[in-house]
């Protein structure tokens, strides 16, 4: 670790026990994760370390194979043409891989549209957004353009890839007696560790107890994550978005699967330089934090804010009913093998091809949509 690495870490660990104090003691873990990611200059998203691709701490689509953004380029055109074209507004574009990519497919389908936005609140990622939207396409980077809040309103596709991973989660324990525990974070022996307290955040003990009145998460010691910032994030997006379809991708389940016994641990992830380990709060600013999205909450959420569900299905299925054969047979000789391993990886179920999922929402718009063609898996919400 370096000496400016180090000094990240320690400065965000003392921001972070000033605030536990300031509430207490106990700090809901949904707010620690907050600042973990995204205290200003301190959290791992704003913090300036690389954290995309080999060189960084995790791998995502775009990085694999451009099949990815072109085959999500596809199902754009499809929505700008139903439009009669619109905009584009894709949250957290990471490296710029993505934006990259549906913009040159876009550009040869003839559909480009009249604005490219990214909500991004990195002022570091924006830059590498922007050289990379430069390196590869600079004739396109005056349609492109960088936002720190929603557009006031919009028509046209919400990209959301592997952002929703990335909310802060609350985190929940079921006590030795059944009661529904909250799982915060406090100071002792001098770390930071973790307790379990009557809850202190609103709506917790509600959701919890409507999962258990399902039959789920109920028995004693059994642990999870609730995003109870779901519904706020999709009312804001459905005031913003008059006409268009979001396409969520992520890694998840529908709520039965989320909440089965035998995932009593939850399943909150660290990420560090491509190892994967199950403690937050270690590396702190230097480390990704993730839990698995539940697609049910996300549909329930999206359907009280406004839209209509448009498509449930797996990132496989998603990618085959956009195309991704065709799109593979028109590869040059000389990428062919780059492309047909990228597309494994995005494919196959011990890959990404099942693990991952896609979500899509419309508002003021009509499918039938390419993505949902080959398989819609939407009655298992």
């Amino acid at each position: 670790m370096t000496d400016h690495a180090t000094d990240i870490s320690r400065r965000l660990e003392d921001r972070i026990r000033a605030e536990i104090r300031a509430r207490g003691s106990v700090l809901p873990f949904d707010r620690f994760m907050e600042l973990a990611l995204y205290a200003p200059g301190l959290g791992y998203y704003v913090a300036g370390a690389p954290k995309f691709g080999p060189g960084g701490d995790f791998v995502t689509a775009p990085e694999l194979s451009p099949l990815f953004g072109r085959c999500l380029a596809v199902q754009c055109a499809e929505v700008l043409e139903r439009l009669d074209g619109g905009e584009i507004l894709e949250f957290g574009a990471g490296s710029g891989a993505l934006a990259v990519q549906i913009l040159l497919e876009l550009e040869a389908l003839e559909r480009l549209p009249k604005r490219y936005r990214i909500l991004e609140p990195s002022p570091d990622l924006q830059e590498r957004q922007r050289a990379a939207i430069q390196t590869a396409a600079p004739h396109l980077l005056a349609r492109c353009d960088w936002l720190t809040t929603l557009p006031e309103c919009f028509a046209g596709v919400v990209i959301a890839n592997e952002v929703l991973d990335a909310m802060p989660v609350h985190r929940f324990r079921i006590g030795t007696d059944g009661e529904i525990l909250e799982i915060g974070v406090t100071e002792a022996d001098g770390r930071l560790v973790e307790v379990a307290v009557p809850p202190i955040s609103p709506g917790l003990i509600e959701t919890v107890s409507t999962l258990q009145a399902a039959g789920l998460a109920d028995a004693p010691g059994y642990e999870s994550e609730i995003n109870l910032r779901l519904a706020p994030w999709l009312a804001a997006l459905s005031s913003t978005l008059e006409r268009g379809l979001a396409l969520l991708i992520d890694y998840g389940y529908p709520r039965a699967e989320y909440y089965q016994p035998e995932r009593h641990m939850g399943t909150l992830r660290c990420h560090h330089r491509h190892q994967a380990h199950s403690d937050p709060y270690v590396q702190l600013g230097l480390q990704d934090i993730t839990a698995h999205v539940d697609f049910t909450a996300v549909a329930e959420a999206s359907v009280a804010a406004g839209f209509e569900p448009a498509g449930f299905t797996t990132q496989a299925h998603f990618l085959i009913g956009c195309g991704i054969d065709r799109l593979m047979q028109a590869v040059a000789p000389e990428a062919a093998l780059d492309q047909a391993l990228g597309a494994k990886q995005l494919l196959l179920p011990t890959a990404m091809g099942e693990r991952f999922k896609v979500l899509g929402l419309a508002k003021g718009v009509d499918g039938p949509w390419s993505g949902f063609a080959m398989r819609d898996l939407s009655d298992r919400l």
